[in-house]
């Protein structure tokens, strides 16, 4: 059986699963081909984890979002990771710009 490995982010970061982009569309081979190359959008994605939140003044607070939220965040504020073929954003949560309803 295949070990399944978990992120458990720090402080206030959160663990987010990058969705496609309307317009774009994934080939087999796994390449994502852009509508359009020169576009800047913010990117989308769905929360997989939180971290605890971080301190202030000597009290935890806790994160705006919550596992299940797509979100929007700033396309350069991210640390991709790779995990079992899965691409993965880390980012604070001062990186999301919005929770879409």
């Amino acid at each position: 059986m295949a070990k399944k490995f978990q992120i458990t982010p720090l402080g206030d970061r959160i663990v987010v699963k990058p969705s496609l982009k309307e317009g774009e569309k994934k080939l087999a081979s796994g390449i994502i081909i852009p509508e359009t190359v020169d576009k800047e959008r913010p990117a989308k994605g769905e929360v997989v984890a939180v971290g605890p939140g971080k301190f202030e003044e000597g009290k935890r607070m806790p994160l705006q979002v919550k596992v299940g939220d797509v979100v929007l965040f700033s396309k350069y504020g991210y640390d991709e990771v790779k995990i079992e073929g899965q691409d993965y954003y880390i980012l604070s949560e001062s990186g999301v710009l919005g929770i879409l309803n």
